[in-house]
């Protein structure tokens, strides 16, 4: 029997009485790769994010943009939902840098429409492809207008997953891009899957003034058709990546027990736990 199915058939086994349909991939970066529905096409959501923050180093490392260009929060940026620009006055500069982390640490619609006019979505979409991603696509600007009621962005969990296994080796722009952008990830706010079931002690470090054992650098994302979730998690073993997508589900309403955030926080914890368990690794 093929070693690696006992631990996708536990994964599947865990999904048994979930009322949705979840695409899974997790690298523990030694070989081993645990892949469920990984080349289906998932609404983003938010997750494009992260490629427009992939795509933004890419533009520096081509001297096309700069993190320290002003930006002007105009009408045409104003979108409701998560972040905070959308509630400041017109008329207000951001600097690249900070339009970008504010994209990412609290995903601030406005401001990631700022980026996207900053860099152009035919320069997104294209760097997308540059990088490899041939499945993910940026469809259109954040609306919750009549016009804005499509797709926003559509990947894979693999697509979404050969982000992070590139940021993590160093390999996706450069080794200086790739840490900053981790930097900005590990500040990410709405960790509500991946680390959700994860024991407390590992992820807190303020009792003893140390940093935690366990971080993460990810990127979430919801809509009423999807809650997905993906990114590095830091352990005293080395990262590990993983990426959960989830559609079909019955229930469009958000909030914190939604039965998708809790089944992907399940298997979260199962991969977690088998890492810890072979000291680094998904399978002997």
């Amino acid at each position: 029997m093929d070693s690696r199915f006992t631990l996708e058939k536990r994964i599947a086994a865990e999904l048994k009485s979930y009322d949705g349909h979840m695409g899974f991939y997790a690298d523990d970066l030694k070989g081993n790769v645990v892949a469920i529905n990984a080349d289906e096409d998932f609404e983003t959501a938010s997750t494009i994010k992260a490629y427009i923050l992939a795509c933004l180093f890419d533009q520096i490392q081509q001297k096309q943009a700069s993190l320290e260009d002003i930006l002007t929060y105009g009408p045409q940026h104003m979108v409701s939902g998560s972040g905070l620009v959308h509630s400041m006055d017109l008329g207000m500069k951001l600097r690249v840098k900070d339009a970008a982390t504010l994209m990412i640490i609290v995903s601030d619609n406005t401001a990631t429409n700022m980026i996207i006019e900053y860099l152009g979505l035919d320069t997104i979409n294209a760097c997308i492809q540059k990088l490899g991603c041939r499945d993910t696509c940026l469809h259109r600007p954040l609306r919750f207008d009549s016009d804005g009621l499509g797709r926003l962005g559509t990947s894979t969990p693999k697509d979404y997953a050969s982000i992070f296994i590139r940021l993590a080796k160093g390999t996706l722009i450069s080794p200086e891009a790739d840490a900053a952008m981790i930097e900005i990830l590990k500040k990410q706010h709405y960790n509500s899957m991946i680390v959700r079931d994860f024991p407390i002690y590992y992820m807190d470090g303020e009792d003893n003034g140390e940093e935690a054992s366990i971080q993460v650098a990810s990127k979430s994302g919801s809509m009423d058709e999807c809650r997905n979730d993906g990114g590095i998690v830091f352990t005293p073993y080395g990262p590990y990546v993983i990426v959960m997508m989830h559609k079909n589900f019955s229930d469009p309403m958000y909030y914190s027990d939604h039965p998708a955030t809790r089944f992907g926080a399940r298997v979260s914890r199962m991969m977690l736990d088998q890492y810890l368990a072979l000291e680094g690794r998904f399978l002997l």
